[in-house]
């Protein structure tokens, strides 16, 4: 008899403690709720491509279309390549790194390889940049999507060689990145060899400056420079997008800067 006892006492012990898990647990769980407050939904479409492309002025073009007809909800950035370059036309905005950048999106989204003009939207999707129909129709579905994060600037301060501001960010910080940008609005090229040669080229929101560092404080201070390609007649944006460490994308901030 007492050895059943025993094993009753021990039987409910484990209860206990089974019970006490699952209330820990169910409390871990609406922390974890708490900690991803939503906010104002924001449309990052950031496109891949290059002056040595024949298929990526029309892209070109229509990112600047959308961007002024979603002026306050699309966030339009073009990263020009450089792997066009070999066919006759150096691209003077292309970098090595952005094509770096777009390889580590088609790892993530397990597409095979690069291609111009690609547009990926929010970090978390990609799609061929011609069709205005599926353009539109992403826009749409991505301004009804609450976002994880909210990033605010404030004391944004603009020198000859520097842009310095201070940041606030609500929503958790776990495993997220803030990326500064530096976006020159417009420029005009006349294009001499390659697939567009004899053109004169209209880009718009061209990625001239960026930098990434590790979210671990939500209020900070940060500084980028302003490199020699920019004039002093260019009108230049600041762009700050807070984004997870696999490239999604959870907010985004901007402000047009006097130089």
């Amino acid at each position: 008899m007492k050895n059943i006892y025993i094993i009753l006492i021990v039987l409910g012990s484990v209860g206990v403690m089974a019970f006490t898990q699952d209330i820990a647990y169910e409390d871990a769980s609406e922390i974890e709720v708490m900690e991803e407050a939503l906010y104002q939904p924001i449309v990052v479409l950031e496109l891949f491509t290059s002056q040595g492309c024949s298929s990526c002025p029309s892209a070109d073009l229509l990112l600047q279309k959308v961007k002024k007809e979603y002026k306050e909800e699309v966030f339009a950035l073009s990263y020009h390549v450089d792997y066009w370059n070999y066919i006759g036309w150096k691209d003077p905005f292309s970098k090595a790194k952005y094509a770096e950048k777009q390889r580590a999106y088609n790892i993530k989204f397990r597409n095979r390889s690069n291609y111009t003009p690609q547009l990926v939207v929010n970090g978390q999707e990609h799609f061929v940049c011609s069709s205005s129909a599926k353009m539109y129709g992403r826009i749409n579905d991505y301004k009804e999507k609450k976002t994880a994060n909210k990033i605010g600037l404030n004391k944004i301060s603009v020198n000859e060689d520097k842009v310095s501001f201070k940041y606030d960010v609500q929503g958790s910080l776990k495993q997220k990145v803030i990326r500064t940008l530096l976006v020159l609005d417009e420029r005009t090229t006349e294009v001499k060899r390659g697939e567009n040669r004899n053109r004169t080229l209209q880009n718009s929101n061209i990625v001239v400056g960026e930098q990434s560092f590790l979210l671990e404080e939500s209020i900070g201070a940060m500084e980028i420079s302003i490199p020699k390609i920019v004039k002093a007649n260019d009108r230049l944006n600041l762009i700050v997008l807070v984004e997870s460490t696999d490239y999604d994308i959870t907010a985004a901030a901007k402000q047009s800067l006097v130089r």
